[in-house]
């Protein structure tokens, strides 16, 4: 199972795929190069857009849009490409990470150290208005977040934990986290998540060259090995919602793969869920 070459790009963070089903696009960020990247299977067509600080992650709004997690804050995109902060919380050293929106709407961002320090990172939920609740506990280096089909799951990783854990899901908040999957030191690092429509659950490995995927009973039943070091997260896209996109990475790499930090592609791979727009 080899994957197909998406967008061939050098980005030195490439993170969050997203498809968005509105415009009939995979949106993805760059963090390091403050960029935001768009792709358009149907005809190839993409676009890049510059943020002016480190971006995490950006999603679609339900109003057209986009919302997105920088360094500073969360941000708002108009469909006219305006821009205004939703929540602006700068805290010296600290950068947006990986992001998601929940069955409400709600975005969940998270947030870490630039030195990855322990207990130096965030997990927030924030509705439209701009209203916060944070997930309680130590949070280092916030990465994957995703919920199950039927919403009465959470699924999140902190990544030096090299855990999968998983909440109960009470539509707005989660409750009594605990581990879904442990890894190895020589499996790497979990880094972004996707949950599929059976319950499974696709994790990237930073360092481990693959993605895989659990059950929903936390069984491991499928691994897919890529060419490139690090991959970083993965998502379902396309009109039926069956081909895994995944980004990669080449930062901090002595001899990158030609691949790493390229968008790749597996098509007909599984079946994705429909995505929530942020509803703000």
């Amino acid at each position: 199972m080899r994957p197909d070459v998406a967008v061939r790009e050098w980005a030195e963070l490439g993170e969050g795929p997203t498809w968005d089903p509105a415009t009939a696009r995979l949106i993805w960020v760059d963090i390091l190069a403050s960029r935001i990247h768009t792709y358009e299977p149907g005809s190839g067509r993409r676009t890049v857009m510059a943020t002016g600080q480190h971006v995490g992650a950006a999603k679609p709004r339900a109003v057209g849009g986009l919302v997105v997690n920088l360094r500073d804050g969360v941000g708002l995109y108009g469909p006219d490409g305006a821009f205004s902060w939703l929540l602006r919380d700068p805290v010296p050293g600290r950068r947006g990470n990986d992001a998601a929106v929940a069955p409400d709407g709600a975005l969940w961002a998270g947030t870490m150290r630039y030195d990855e320090s322990p207990g130096g990172g965030t997990l927030t939920r924030i509705t439209g208005d701009g209203a916060t609740t944070a997930l309680p506990g130590p949070v280092s280096v916030s990465n994957g977040t995703g919920w199950s089909p039927d919403g009465r799951l959470m699924y999140y990783v902190d990544s030096p934990t090299r855990r999968i854990d998983v909440l109960d899901f009470d539509g707005r908040l989660g409750h009594d986290r605990r581990p879904f999957v442990r890894f190895e030191d020589e499996d790497g690092f979990p880094d972004g998540l996707t949950v599929d429509a059976d319950g499974g659950v696709w994790v990237a490995l930073w360092d481990g060259a693959a993605v895989r995927r659990y059950g929903p009973d936390g069984t491991l039943d499928l691994v897919v090995e890529l060419p490139v070091g690090r991959p970083t997260a993965c998502a379902f896209g396309g009109p039926d919602l069956t081909d895994l996109y995944v980004t990669t990475a080449r930062t901090g790499l002595r001899r990158p793969h030609p691949l790493s930090g390229a968008l790749l592609v597996l098509p007909g791979l599984g079946h994705g869920l429909p995505g929530t727009a942020f509803a703000g």
